[in-house]
């Protein structure tokens, strides 16, 4: 049975590794810092861990419905997004996963591009 890229580096605790480091970026971003302001950052660190790792084979499972809901509010635009996957990109590269492993996880995530992303910029 071929191995999961959740399994392949290290399961929940390694994605969690791979999501503090993300944050950490993150919450010193000009274009999405503020989105973090007055969060519950180990819950948050805690669900994207979770999320993270079911598009990457593990355990947790998010529906569409479910991540729709948790975004509408936020009025996250495309350029919001971007810099999302492109920090995420860069915090997958330092803990180490390969390059097709890095664009198989950013394809996963651009898939729910739709779901999270609420208004086009200004």
């Amino acid at each position: 049975m071929p191995q999961t890229i959740y399994e392949k580096y290290g399961g929940f605790s390694a994605i969690s590794r791979v999501v503090m480091t993300f944050y950490e970026m993150a919450l010193e971003s000009d274009q999405i810092g503020d989105y973090f302001a007055d969060v519950d950052m180990a819950r948050l660190i805690d669900h994207q861990t979770k999320f993270i790792s079911s598009l990457l084979g593990g355990p947790a499972a998010f529906s569409d419905e479910r991540l729709e809901a948790v975004h509408r509010a936020l009025g996250i635009t495309h350029e919001d997004f971007d810099e999302m996957a492109a920090l995420l990109k860069e915090a997958l590269e330092q803990h180490g996963l390969s390059e097709p492993d890095v664009r198989t996880t950013l394809t996963a995530i651009e898939a729910k591009r739709n779901i999270i992303v609420t208004r086009n910029a200004a």
